[in-house]
């Protein structure tokens, strides 16, 4: 629930994970086909990137950890850093829709159902909810008293007609069957332009799910067990270990972790430009004290620092890690 509720934070994302109590963000986007950054480097894209750092691109399968000289490719989904309140005016300026979800509907009733809508009817925006089992819905109406109830079958098209699939802003299938909500993801995709969220539970065919374009898909499997990675990481703290944060991206081949930095190191007080750093990472996002820094090579870590670091090293364990 609440990875879908990031999700519609920002409709067209792909993904979104919040790092440092949610002051700072990590943004998924596909860039498509004639969007104003296409066939451009990174380095010509400065007046437009100085508030958020492009920090991972996926093309066709393989995924680059950019330099100044990448250029951006049309069907890139691309990964970049920025504080909250930041990220939506980046996307305005490429041409990427952003605008806020003021309705959502929602197939299956359980309970990713009922606390994504709690989240999101605290946040003002309209729910509806189709669920099969009657009893579920009498109970959601207990629980739900803001959202609309509707006891039917959610696969049924001329009942997501009727209750506005057509002109609303999200869509989001969360039946307990996979194919379900895949088949209805499709349909959703063909009768209107809705923000899309489809839950799969099997992990077998990421791939083939990859395949269809389904917009955003949750997988709960893979989200529970990042949730235990970092915690076990984070736990190394007697060791040295200084975690607070951890995604894995891409199929794992790409982690994102937020390090704590608890004293002097080999890698405070020196600038990011003589450091040894290893190839395929980029030191993405310093937060001192509150003050979020988009670091240069002139910018130095120091003790007290939440560094967040981006790489396809995966299993770094200090932040020392970085380095060759």
């Amino acid at each position: 629930a609440n990875e879908i509720a990031r999700n519609l934070t920002l409709p067209a994302a792909v993904g979104v994970n919040p790092f440092s109590q949610g002051k700072v963000e990590m943004i998924r986007v596909r860039i498509p086909r004639g969007n104003r950054i296409v066939d451009k480097p990174l380095s010509e894209l400065s007046k437009m990137t100085q508030k958020m750092l492009i920090c991972a691109i996926e093309r066709g399968g393989d995924v680059i950890i950019p330099s100044g000289r990448t250029v951006i490719e049309a069907g890139d989904t691309i990964s970049f850093i920025a504080e909250s309140k930041q990220a939506r005016s980046f996307m305005d300026k490429i041409g990427i829709r952003s605008e806020q979800i003021r309705d959502v509907l929602i197939v299956g009733g359980g309970r990713a159902a009922y606390y994504l809508s709690k989240q999101l009817i605290e946040a003002g925006i309209k729910v509806t909810i189709i669920e099969k089992l009657y009893s579920r819905c009498v109970e959601l109406s207990r629980l739900l008293p803001e959202a609309v109830i509707i006891n039917g079958d959610g696969t049924n098209p001329e009942l997501l007609e009727e209750y506005g699939i057509e002109d609303v802003d999200a869509f989001v299938a969360v039946t307990g069957v996979d194919e379900e909500n895949v088949m209805l993801t499709l349909h959703a995709r063909m009768v209107s332009r809705a923000k899309v969220i489809t839950k799969i539970s099997h992990t077998h065919f990421d791939k083939v799910m990859d395949s269809l374009h389904l917009e955003s898909v949750v997988y709960p499997k893979f989200i529970t067990s990042e949730a235990i990675v970092a915690y076990v990481r984070a736990r190394k703290n007697s060791l040295g270990s200084n975690i607070e944060t951890l995604y894995r991206l891409f199929d794992n081949r790409v982690e994102a972790v937020e390090f704590y930095i608890e004293k002097e190191s080999r890698v405070t007080g020196i600038p990011l430009k003589d450091l040894k750093i290893k190839d395929n990472l980029l030191v993405t996002c310093i937060n001192r004290g509150g003050e979020i820094i988009l670091p240069r090579g002139n910018d130095e870590i120091e003790v007290g620092d939440r560094v967040i670091v981006v790489t396809t090293h995966t299993g770094l364990q200090d932040i020392e890690d970085i380095l060759r």
